[in-house]
């Protein structure tokens, strides 16, 4: 691990922090790159770094080092960042996410109508394994420093008491758990909020153990925006016609053509959707 000297970066918040090269690191070997290949990219990033760059020139000069060197490793270093292209209208991220539910042994639905005491609720997802019965509420953002606080929070729980008061034993929305799941993070406040009244929270890095990034790494579900074979616009319209994940892309050559990608690009980019579905 390369030593470096202290430099202050700046997030997608506008907070600045400290430069960490072992968040670097380790981020490298978990997408997949050997410990060598890491500490090569991370020597190499830190090297150029100046007070006040922005975290996310940092992410893009590891990405292109890592890219070069093989593009699944790529693709999966960039799923956090993929996340954020899994709009406008957020569909495709509750899409993505009961997908990971169903890998995991849950049925799954999502966008359901359920009545509640005083009004009816449109449910993001509804995912039922065994005895759990939960509901979800999904909050998609298209920029990382954007974080869901605790208005989202208590309009979500405000929500969810209405349902739960609404419901009985026989009920399809007599629910166990009750959560509200975000691609980005989750401010101080709403969750000292949701610990103290049983509200589950769920993103990137929270909780600790069990977050997103683990849920994404353990299921190897990984949404089709972060294939680097592919344009954004590419990956809109394959999201805009239902092609979310990766494993998708397989199943539907047909839309590939229709982008009016050449055989030979079409090849790359099933290439990488199979090294990058196949086991880690």
């Amino acid at each position: 691990m390369p030593s470096s000297r202290a430099v202050l970066v700046t997030k997608a918040n506008g907070e600045r922090e400290l430069f960490f090269p072992e968040k670097l690191y380790t981020s490298l070997v978990r997408s997949g790159a050997d410990r060598e290949t890491a500490d090569r990219i991370t020597a190499h990033v830190a090297s150029g770094l100046h007070d006040g760059d922005r975290t996310r020139d940092i992410y893009s000069r590891a990405f292109t080092e890592l890219r070069r060197i093989e593009r699944p490793m790529a693709a999966r270093y960039s799923v956090k960042h993929a996340l954020l292209e899994l709009g406008p209208s957020g569909y495709p991220f509750e899409d993505y996410l009961a997908e990971i539910y169903r890998v995991q042994g849950y049925l799954t639905t999502t966008r359901v109508m359920v009545p509640g005491r005083c009004v009816e609720h449109e449910l993001d997802m509804i995912a039922v394994r065994d005895d759990e019965h939960l509901a979800a509420e999904c909050k998609f953002h298209n920029n990382s420093g954007l974080k869901s606080d605790i208005k989202v929070a208590l309009y979500v729980q405000a929500r969810f008491e209405d349902i739960a008061a609404g419901a009985t034993k026989q009920s399809a929305n007599d629910f166990t758990t009750h959560m509200v799941i975000t691609n980005t993070k989750f401010t101080d406040q709403a969750e000292i909020y949701a610990a103290c009244v049983g509200l589950s929270l769920l993103s990137w890095d929270y909780p600790e153990k069990g977050n997103l990034r683990e849920l994404i790494e353990e299921t190897r579900i990984h949404p089709v925006s972060c294939i680097t074979t592919l344009s954004s616009a590419h990956k809109k319209r394959l999201m805009e016609r239902g092609v979310v994940l990766c494993r998708q892309v397989r199943e539907h050559t047909d839309e590939l053509e229709k982008l009016g990608l050449p055989a030979r690009a079409i090849e790359r980019v099933l290439v990488e959707t199979d090294s990058l579905c196949a086991s880690q």
